[in-house]
């Protein structure tokens, strides 16, 4: 018996609330955090984790691929780390014959989740390792490309207080990743209950939830959320206003705004809509699902200037203003009639 696509997303959204449930015996607080994570896995995006010391940005992905039934790999960055120690290498082996052959040794790109811990602690050379890793999902070694496995997300954490030996990460980099969270302190209540778990001998336990072959089936359930012309519409104003040098740019994109996203921020805005709408059990898109993945899809795509830093303005202020000056599309309503 064929099941309907409104089953389904229920089924889904059940699946989504468990993931959240188990999560959260760990993780307290953070929701907007896990949903966005959630929202990249399903989307096949990677995430940029930022926040100070001591958020439990590192405990939050390794829980999650507990949950995921997925390999996990972590890679502390460091100033000394070179490129073949996250892709691999050719090592030269020699049989019992005397014969000599290259073989491939895998690095730790090769799995299903990977966490780059403190990315922005090592040289451009080897964050830039992660460049074909990250968009074609696969790894070239001399003249040889290996595929990685399936499904495969980076993410990475950086703590953005802490200058002294690190080098920031380049733009090319940057637009790789789908968001830029912000991970921020918990709440007074939320501390209170983070020190009780934390200080307790016992650990929780998390349960699997989700196989690699269920993840990739919801991928292609999410992939399938309907988006309409007007959202399509949308997405594209909302992401040419971000360009200075835009005719469509409002006056103070222009004034305090160096550069802008580029057409890799409205396919993500949309991935990003579409998983809200899965995850909440919706066929199609909502303004407000976009609305609402805006600022960690655009945060670390729109370059602000001297004259917004002069005037209290951070990216974030930037964005939230565009969302209210850029017209909302009037969706028209289904009447029935021809």
């Amino acid at each position: 018996m064929t099941r309907n696509l409104g089953d389904i997303l229920k089924e889904f959204r059940q699946h989504r609330l468990v993931m959240q449930r188990e999560l959260q015996k760990v993780i307290i607080g953070q929701d907007e955090v896990i949903e966005q994570i959630f929202a990249a896995i399903f989307t096949r995006g990677h995430c940029l984790l930022e926040g100070v010391p001591g958020l439990a940005k590192t405990l939050m992905v390794s829980t999650l691929s507990q949950i995921l039934d997925l390999n996990f790999k972590r890679i502390q960055f460091t100033p000394d780390l070179m490129p073949s120690d996250i892709t691999g290498t050719n090592v030269l082996d020699e049989d019992e014959h005397g014969r000599r052959s290259f073989r491939f040794v895998e690095g730790p790109v090769f799995t299903n989740i990977l966490l780059a811990d403190e990315i922005n602690r090592t040289p451009p050379k080897t964050q830039a390792s992660l460049l074909q890793a990250m968009q074609e999902r696969e790894v070239s070694i001399g003249q040889t490309t290996y595929s990685l496995p399936e499904p495969f997300f980076v993410i990475a954490t950086q703590n953005p207080i802490e200058q002294e030996g690190t080098y920031p990460l380049p733009e090319a980099q940057l637009d790789r990743f789908m968001f830029n969270i912000k991970v921020d302190y918990p709440s007074a209540e939320e501390e209170e209950q983070i020190l009780t778990a934390t200080t307790r001998s016992d650990k929780p336990e998390v349960s699997k939830i989700l196989s690699a072959r269920a993840i990739l089936n919801l991928q292609k359930l999410v992939g399938s959320v309907a988006v309409s012309e007007y959202i399509i519409k949308y997405v594209a104003t909302l992401v040419r206003a971000t360009r200075p040098k835009d005719e469509s740019a409002p006056e103070f994109v222009q004034d305090m705004v160096d550069w802008g996203a580029g057409p890799r921020a409205g396919q993500f805005l949309i991935h990003g809509g579409k998983a809200l709408a899965a995850m909440d059990g919706r066929f199609t898109v909502a303004i407000e699902d976009v609305q609402k993945v805006a600022i960690p899809v655009l945060r670390h795509r729109v370059s602000t200037n001297f004259q917004a830093q002069a005037e209290g303005m951070t990216t974030e202020d930037v964005i939230n203003r565009l969302l209210e000056v850029i017209p909302v599309p009037e969706i028209p309503k289904y009447s029935g009639k021809e």
